[in-house]
């Protein structure tokens, strides 16, 4: 009885608190049988995230021997507005996980992922939108054969792509203008490492390869390596650097140590993600250090930032075999837990009222003024969760 009394007084955990903001909605993505634009079970999974103008992009992951598919939904109709199955132009491809990166002409990229009984390898895509919204895809064909397209990013000037392969983790350069692909092969963890980390850990190459890459002011690009390490690509001399700083870690877990995601902010800050500890950090392109900011959740998993128009950084932290949080941090007030976002799912003409909950979230983007982040689901049926942001005030 005295512990019943001492459980029921206790706050209630944020595991079990539900984030319902002013104005957030749900987006319908997906949806079984129905004469609607809507994604089809076990291909929805949303694993690349990116809003442009006001329209949010998604690629998606699908299950064994199923294609994925890249989707538009409209902010002001808040519906799905295009969806295009990647298996009709592109066959035997199973994920976009890659995420998206976006030219001077509104133009994206995306690199996928083979099914694996395509030894074919990843392409990489470009995607246009018309003016009606509808989707076109242009087959930039497979960079390194055998190998699929794990993350990339551009350089300022938008002459050339970045990537990590799978499963190798090759790093390689595309020319966009000539279509020349370069393999830079001595990131690539040795195979000994890497069977050191599936024997001893139960590590497979998407939980040690770097999930995602960024580009600082200067033009060098970032990525992570096995153990914690953290490198630079300078493509003036196309020479690769490791930093003497680490990821930060939980004692003992130092080999789980993997960059999930980068954010650059509006003002040149370069944020991570630690994947094992769930851990944000900063990196100092100048320095070459890294400060430890801290666990948003006592969770492991850190899955995207995004910099809101207020200036926060807006993340999902935790998953399975909980449930994810959406977090935020500044300098001033630090972390702040919101627990499960749970929006109504409305669309004009077609008001449903239910509430979703987000329990298991993915991907994370904001609008190109931070006025609405946008998260995506990565479950069976996953769905669009969309919040409001206010402008910082002066």
């Amino acid at each position: 009885m005295a512990l019943a009394a001492l459980l029921t007084a206790l706050p209630a955990f944020p595991q079990y608190t539900f984030f319902i903001p002013e104005g957030s909605f749900a987006i319908e993505t997906s949806l079984e049988n129905t004469g609607l634009k809507r994604l089809p079970i076990y291909r929805n999974a949303i694993t690349s995230l990116t809003v442009v103008e006001q329209d949010i992009i998604g690629g998606t992951s699908a299950g064994e021997g199923l294609s994925p598919f890249l989707f538009v939904a409209s902010l002001e109709k808040r519906d799905v507005t295009s969806v295009l199955d990647i298996g009709t132009v592109v066959a035997g491809q199973n994920a976009i996980r890659s995420g998206f990166v976006m030219d001077q002409e509104y133009q994206l990229y995306a690199g996928t992922m083979p099914d694996t009984s395509d030894k074919s390898g990843g392409h990489l895509l470009k995607i246009k939108r018309s003016a009606t919204g509808k989707l076109h895809l242009t087959d930039l064909g497979i960079p390194i054969a055998g190998e699929g397209i794990f993350s990339i990013i551009n350089d300022d000037a938008f002459e050339k792509l970045y990537g990590i392969s799978y499963p190798s983790g090759y790093f390689f350069s595309y020319d966009i203008q000539s279509g020349k692909t370069k393999v830079y092969k001595g990131l690539a963890p040795k195979e000994s490492i890497a069977h050191s980390l599936n024997d001893q850990f139960s590590l497979a190459p998407e939980d040690f390869l770097s999930c995602a890459l960024i580009t600082d002011d200067q033009g060098l690009v970032y990525g992570s390596l096995p153990f914690g390490k953290i490198f630079y690509f300078n493509p003036i001399d196309e020479t690769i650097n490791k930093l003497e700083a680490e990821l930060p870690e939980v004692w003992g877990r130092r080999s789980l140590g993997q960059v999930s995601c980068w954010l650059k902010t509006k003002n040149g800050r370069i944020f991570g993600g630690n994947t094992a500890d769930g851990q944000l950090f900063e990196l100092n392109p100048s320095t070459k250090q890294i400060r430890n900011i801290g666990k948003p959740i006592m969770m492991s998993g850190l899955a995207g930032l995004a910099e809101g128009a207020d200036g926060k950084i807006y993340g999902i932290a935790g998953g399975k075999p909980g449930y994810s949080h959406l977090f935020s941090f500044d300098e001033r007030e630090g972390f702040k837990d919101f627990g499960n976002p749970e929006f109504e799912m409305t669309a004009p003409g077609f008001e449903q009222g239910i509430l979703w909950r987000g329990f298991q979230l993915g991907t994370i983007a904001a609008s190109e003024k931070g006025d609405y982040i946008v998260m995506g689901e990565v479950e069976s049926l996953s769905q669009l969760l969309v919040f409001p942001v206010k402008s910082k005030t002066p």
